[in-house]
């Protein structure tokens, strides 16, 4: 399979840079790797998963050997995006194994915590099947990380909702209560001339008032079923509406099936657990 890799917004060459230079130190040294292993050994070695898994994140793992044993030789076994059973190899590579050594726990940290996204995003997906509602992720991202844990929620089956801060405006709550009325908040938006408008609502009453003002998008916030339903009908296909607010894996179906657009989960890029992906080397 082809290792190519290209994210908009994602530098890789400076990624892998930056976080090979965090585990090596000010001296760039492995010292373990540099008393234990030969300079001229080679090792063998398979990436596989524990458990059932959906994957993200193996070109960025085959970049962190490359980049320190341009030499390496490496197989992606399944691509990202793809749910494997317990006990799937995932990647095999043959290189230095000083290098091997060296690059492991950055590699496998970001294979982990990507396809753990991924893994929990596909279980949300699974859930809304046949609802027509759509998974959004949010905001709720580790700094530095967002380009690359949106993208693990992409191959999970999610849809992004905004990017930053720059794509979309959002008023919420404290939006509101500074500009002084959620009308007031939303006139302002549409004079700057902002197209993408979305608006928090957290009770019916404040539905009218946002879309005369000239929301795009409203967000149903902390609402439980039957006042989604009821908000839903009352909006009438006016503009997409998003469910959102404490969303769980054993709520989200009955969630979705008020018939909202979408439904957003922070938990996705906040709590997903780890997959628990392993590599073990074995002499050439």
């Amino acid at each position: 399979m082809s290792e190519a890799f290209t994210l908009e917004g994602f530098d890789l060459d400076a990624f892998v840079a930056a976080t090979l230079a965090e585990d090596l130190g000010p001296d760039a040294r492995d010292v373990t790797s540099e008393a234990v292993i030969p300079a001229s050994a080679i090792f063998e070695g398979v990436m596989d998963s524990r458990d059932a898994v959906t994957v993200a994140g193996l070109p960025i793992a085959a970049a962190f050997f490359r980049a320190l044993d341009p030499d390496v030789e490496i197989e992606l076994l399944v691509r990202d995006g793809d749910r494997v059973a317990a006990g799937t190899d995932i990647l095999r590579m043959k290189g230095k194994a000083r290098a091997m050594l060296t690059a492991e726990r950055s590699a496998l940290n970001t294979v982990q915590h990507l396809s753990g996204i991924a893994t929990m995003t596909r279980a949300y997906v699974d859930a809304i099947l046949g609802t027509g509602a759509t998974l959004l992720d949010t905001r709720k991202t580790i700094p530095g990380l967002r380009v690359l844990e949106k993208y693990a929620t992409r191959m999970g089956g999610a849809t992004n909702h905004r990017m930053g801060l720059w794509d979309a405006a959002m008023i919420k709550d404290n939006h509101v209560a500074v500009a002084g009325s959620i009308d007031a908040a939303v006139r302002r938006a549409v004079e700057a001339g902002i197209a993408r408008i979305i608006v928090e609502v957290d009770r019916i009453d404040q539905i009218e008032p946002a879309l005369d003002a000239g929301a795009t998008h409203l967000l149903l916030d902390n609402m439980k079923p039957p006042t989604l339903r009821g908000a839903v009908t009352l909006i009438g296909g006016r503009v997409p509406t998003e469910a959102s607010g404490g969303v769980r894996l054993d709520t989200i179906h009955a969630i979705a099936e008020t018939g909202v657009t979408y439904v957003s989960v922070g938990r996705l890029t906040q709590s997903a657990p780890a997959a628990d992906i392993g590599l073990d080397f074995a002499s050439a």
